[in-house]
């Protein structure tokens, strides 16, 4: 069969599976998400928002609220970093180089070709400098430039941490910086093998001691066989000082975005769940970072619901299984985390920020916005709240939001999207007697 045939092919056998589009009635939010039975397809059911650009138009924000495009022509912008003199920085690139294992995997890929930015990723980090807060930068420069794949940032103690896909890397950096030239010193290479999902999230701990690394899984559910899932769906706990690295969780499928909250000091990741298994199948999630848990990919999801696809079974693994903190909904791409601790926005002061990516595997589209989780007492406290919509119109995408970054000083919410390969700058009022403070310095 020729590729052409073979792509036509499949193409009809995803349109045939296109009833699985979704039931919209399902609450998969919150900690106990609906979880319906498995629906498994010789091709499961696809859909992509193809791009269609903003044409002037805008995101939707809440009443009071008010949106703004800081930086367009961007190459990819992935995650955000806020610096402690008001400085962003956006990490710019596109890597994986993953091949393909089957012929679901060629269509898979063609499909989620369409919903891309044909734009090459930049393989930089691009600074944005608004002194005045006005949400229209006087500067844009080139802070680094030849990387490989940039995406998680983290500033400590005067040193700024680049985790490429390949390589934790540290740059020397001073307040008021503009261009590092300098080669980024190694402190520990990351596993970039294949690479199915090669982002690398990034983010220091309170005290800055510690750095945490996301590592995505090398597959869906280990169809390219376990052992080459050696240290992949993990978070590594990485010491700078000494350059040592350990896994601090594992069975995380694809960590893709970590952070700290601010009053309890815990770390939270947001996860991409796996494929497959059904429009409804598996819930994505937000959750918070337990020291030596294992969250059961590939043998289990959602605590210990087997995953009958991988062989050799694991039921003593699936049995030690712990279940997420919070569902996102299957599908929706969550690939940015920012918190505000009772300082954010009226009606949005306490909680988590998530820049949900969106769906490519299910007929109603899933994701494609901005949300918001309130939080108390350092834990979820109720349904997740749509906070930035619009990059959907009439089945066709406007843009995909990635990395989210609350300012704390300026009241700005920081979002990276990066198939109009924009910067959105969210401003609105703020609660009560808001306490705002200097910027912190690790994201």
């Amino acid at each position: 069969m020729t590729a052409r045939a073979l792509l036509v092919h499949l193409l009809a056998a995803s349109s045939l599976a296109a009833c699985g589009g979704g039931d919209e009635s399902l609450d998969q939010t919150g900690a106990s998400p609906a979880l319906p039975a498995i629906d498994e397809t010789l091709v499961p059911p696809m859909k992509i928002a193809r791009p269609q650009g903003w044409n002037g138009e805008l995101p939707t924000v809440p009443k009071g609220f008010t949106i703004t495009p800081v930086a367009t022509d961007l190459k990819i912008p992935r995650q955000i970093l806020l610096l402690p003199n008001g400085d962003v920085l956006v990490a710019e690139g596109s890597g994986g180089h993953a091949p393909k294992l089957r012929p679901k995997d060629v269509i898979a890929g063609y499909i989620k070709s369409l919903g891309k930015s044909s734009v090459q990723g930049g393989d930089r980090i691009t600074l944005l400098r608004d002194a005045n807060g006005d949400g229209k930068p006087e500067l844009r420069t080139t802070f680094i430039e030849d990387l490989d794949a940039p995406y998680g940032l983290a500033l400590v103690n005067g040193s700024l941490y680049v985790a490429n896909q390949g390589a934790l890397l540290r740059f020397p950096y001073s307040d008021g910086q503009t261009r590092i030239t300098a080669p980024g010193e190694e402190i520990t290479k990351l596993p970039s093998k294949i690479n199915h999902h090669w982002t690398k999230a990034l983010a220091a701990s309170p005290d800055g001691s510690k750095l945490y690394v996301g590592i995505g899984s090398n597959s869906n559910v280990g169809e390219r066989g376990l052992s080459l899932e050696e240290d992949r769906a993990v978070i590594w706990e990485v010491d700078p000082s000494t350059k040592s690295s350990r896994i601090y969780v594992s069975g995380i499928r694809n960590p893709t975005a970590l952070a700290f909250e601010p009053g309890s000091n815990m770390l939270w990741a947001v996860v991409n769940e796996r494929d497959e298994l059904g429009a409804e199948l598996v819930p994505d999630y937000l959750t918070s970072v337990r020291e030596g848990a294992f969250y059961g990919w590939p043998y289990s999801y959602w605590g210990q619901n087997p995953d009958p696809r991988v062989h050799p079974q694991r039921p003593e693994l699936v049995k030690s299984a712990v279940a997420p903190d919070y569902g996102l909904g299957s599908h929706v791409a969550p690939l940015g985390l920012s918190f505000a601790d009772g300082n954010g926005f009226a009606g949005f002061a306490e909680g988590a920020f998530i820049g949900e990516h969106g769906s490519w595997n299910r007929q109603n589209l899933a994701g494609y916005k901005v949300s918001f989780v309130p939080f108390a007492n350092g834990r979820p406290a109720g349904k997740p709240r749509d906070f930035v919509t619009g990059f959907i119109e009439d089945g066709r995408a406007r843009g995909r939001p990635v990395g989210v970054t609350f300012d704390a000083a300026r009241g700005a919410l920081w979002i990276a999207d990066d198939l109009s390969n924009t910067v959105w700058r969210v401003t609105g009022p703020r609660p009560l007697a808001s306490p705002v403070g200097p910027t912190a310095d690790r994201n």
